[in-house]
């Protein structure tokens, strides 16, 4: 995704972004649909059958980054993280950690593999989700379950954050 790259990181912007998605559509079927920058055409959101997922914050590109300042830009994004975490933790309860790695042995366009997870492994966003849930919008009359997730795709890219938001229960894939 990388459409917020290099923006400061603001917890408040974060929350609402997570509430917004939360009121928003979520598809019952279909394809995903992008929601891309006009100048860019970089991903800020995408929602397809029985999710919605956008980036809520990017890192400064690492290439020729090394060592300790990599390791320093790793330990802001899992920070970022983890704040969320903590806020949405004192509002929805605790949350449960979901493993995403099985998404990656799965072949590509395999039937099987739910439409979250073919996602998640296109935009190489492979990363522990932070899942809580059932958790029911504003407003809203049915149940959702929302996910956050840091990612990297690979060691010279942005590390970035996303939110997820489902209309069935997050569950880690069978090996």
């Amino acid at each position: 995704m990388n459409a917020r790259g290099g923006e400061t990181f603001e917890a408040a912007r974060a929350l609402a972004g997570i509430e917004t998605l939360l009121a928003g559509e979520v598809p019952v079927s279909g394809p995903p649909e992008y929601d891309r920058q006009a100048h860019t055409g970089e991903t800020l959101s995408v929602r397809g059958e029985g999710y919605a997922i956008a980036e809520l914050w990017s890192g400064e590109d690492l290439q020729g980054v090394y060592e300790k300042e990599w390791e320093e830009a790793q330990e802001r994004a899992y920070g970022h993280g983890d704040e969320l975490v903590r806020q949405l933790d004192a509002r929805w309860g605790a949350h449960r950690d979901v493993g995403n790695r099985v998404a990656v042995w799965w072949s590509e366009g395999d039937p099987n593999l739910p439409p979250l997870y073919e996602q998640l492994r296109n935009m190489d966003a492979l990363g522990t989700l932070h899942v809580w849930g059932p958790v029911r919008p504003p407003g809203g009359h049915a149940d959702r379950w929302v996910a956050l997730s840091v990612n990297q795709i690979d060691g010279d890219c942005p590390f970035f954050l996303i939110a997820v938001v489902t209309d069935r229960p997050v569950e880690e894939l069978e090996d």
